[in-house]
C-alpha cells in the first residue's frame, strides 16, 4: 500500500463538479481580476476573523504588502522564529528590515514567548510569530508583550485557517493577520492567493491601493505598488471550498487523534494540542533522534513523509549577513534534525492511518 504524504488529487475528485460550474461563472462574466467573487470572498473572510480583509497574490504578498503598509523599512528590526519557512525573513529582508530571531517552544515549535522581550531594542518595531503546522502560537502574552513596548503584531496564519484559541481564529489577534491559499493548504486554491486580514481602516486601505500598483484611482499612483491581486477564479473556488472546510478540520482532527491512540508509547514526540487551543493540523509531526533512520523506514515501506524544516532560517545562506551562527537558537535546531511530518489530508483512510502505525511500530527501536 502506497501512501503518499498529501494528496489533492482524492479531494479535487469529489469537488470538480462544483468546482467547474463556479469557474463557469466566472469565464462567463468576463471579469477575472478581483470583482465580485474577490468581494465577497473579503467580506466572508473579514467576518469570520474580526477586521478588513483584502485578497492579494499569494501569502508571501500578503506579508510583504503588510510589512510596508506599516512603514518597516531599513533600520528597523523585526521578531520572528528561526523554525519556519523562508517568507516571513524574505519579506522582512526585501523591505530593508532586519528579522531578529527568537528561539522556539520545544513543545509546541512555536515562538517562545519568555524570551521575546530580552531580544526587544529600540529599533524593534514589529513581533510576527508563525502559527506553525496548524497550532496556534502563544498570542495572549505575544500581543501583552507588543502592546507593553509599543509594537505591532504580524500573525503568519499561512499554515493555521480555522485554529483558533478561545473563539478567536488565527489573524484576529494581532494589527494584521497574513494567510496562504497555496494548494496545500487547510483552504486552498488552484495555484497561489493570499489575504490580510487588518482591522485599521487606513491600513486596509493603504495595502489595497498596494496591490494595484500603489493607486487608489485609476492611473494615478500616490507610491510604488506592486500587482498583488487575488483573481476571480481562484476566489469563486475558495468561495466554494469554504463550504466544505470545517468538515475537512474535523477529518483532520480525527485522524491526529487516530495516530495519538496508535503511536502511545512509541519512543517518540507526538503533537500537542494546550488547552483552550484549536489545532487544525495542517500537519502531524512527530520528532525523534532517529528522525533520518525512520523517513527511510517509511519510505522502504511505501509511505511518504517531510521533513519541515532541514535547516533553521538563521543558518540558511541568504541570512549569512546577519551575524548568526551555529548553537544560537538550539531547540530550533534541534528540531530542524528531529521533525518529521507524517501523512495527513482530510482523505486519508482509517485504514492507511493504521498502516503507517503500524510501519513506525516495526521500526527497530
Amino acid at each position: 500500500m502506497e501512501i503518499p504524504i498529501f494528496d489533492l488529487g482524492r479531494q479535487n475528485e469529489k469537488l470538480i463538479d462544483g468546482i467547474l460550474n463556479e469557474i463557469r461563472k466566472v469565464v462567463l462574466s468576463g471579469r477575472f481580476i478581483l470583482g465580485e467573487a474577490v468581494a465577497e470572498l473579503e467580506e466572508r473572510l473579514g467576518e469570520m476573523i474580526g477586521g478588513r480583509a483584502i485578497g492579494v497574490g499569494s501569502g508571501t504578498d500578503a506579508l510583504y504588502l503588510t510589512i510596508k503598509a506599516l512603514d518597516i523599512g531599513a533600520g528597523d528590526e523585526v521578531i520572528t522564529s528561526p523554525f519556519t519557512f523562508i517568507a516571513p525573513i524574505e519579506t522582512i529582508l526585501a523591505l530593508g528590515a532586519r528579522p531578529v530571531f527568537v528561539d522556539i517552544d520545544p513543545i509546541t515549535f512555536n515562538l517562545n514567548p519568555d524570551l521575546i522581550e530580552e531580544r526587544i531594542t529600540e529599533r524593534t518595531r514589529a513581533i510576527l510569530p508563525i502559527h506553525l503546522f496548524g497550532l496556534p502560537a502563544a498570542m495572549e502574552p505575544i500581543v501583552s508583550i507588543a502592546r507593553q513596548h509599543n509594537l505591532v503584531v504580524i500573525e503568519d496564519c499561512a499554515q493555521a485557517f480555522g485554529a483558533r484559541i478561545g473563539d478567536q481564529p488565527v489573524g484576529g489577534f494581532g494589527d494584521a493577520g497574513c494567510f496562504s491559499f497555496f494548494p496545500t493548504k487547510i483552504l486552498s486554491c488552484f495555484g497561489d492567493g493570499g489575504m490580510v486580514i487588518v482591522r485599521d481602516p487606513d491600513r486596509a486601505e493603504r495595502i489595497r491601493s498596494l496591490r494595484v500598483h500603489g493607486s487608489r484611482k485609476k492611473y494615478y499612483h500616490e507610491e510604488i505598488g506592486v500587482n498583488s491581486r487575488l483573481d476571480a477564479l481562484q476566489a469563486r473556488i475558495l468561495l466554494y471550498k469554504l463550504n466544505f472546510v470545517d468538515e475537512w478540520i474535523r477529518r483532520r482532527r480525527e485522524i491526529a487523534d487516530h495516530y495519538r491512540k496508535l503511536l502511545k508509547g512509541l519512543p517518540i514526540s507526538l503533537p500537542v494540542e494546550p488547552e483552550g487551543y484549536y489545532h487544525v493540523y495542517h500537519q502531524f509531526t512527530i520528532r525523534s533522534p532517529r528522525r533520518d533512520e525512520l523517513k527511510r523506514h517509511l519510505a522502504e515501506n511505501g509511505i511518504g513523509s517531510t521533513v519541515y524544516y532541514p535547516t533553521p532560517l538563521h543558518l540558511q545562506p541568504v541570512c549569512k549577513d546577519l551575524g548568526y551562527k551555529p548553537g544560537d537558537f538550539p531547540e530550533a535546531e534541534r528540531a530542524c534534525s528531529e521533525v518529521l511530518s507524517l501523512p495527513i489530508f482530510p482523505e486519508l483512510t482509517p485504514r492507511e492511518v493504521e498502516r503507517v502505525a503500524s510501519v513506525l511500530s516495526s521500526f527497530d527501536w
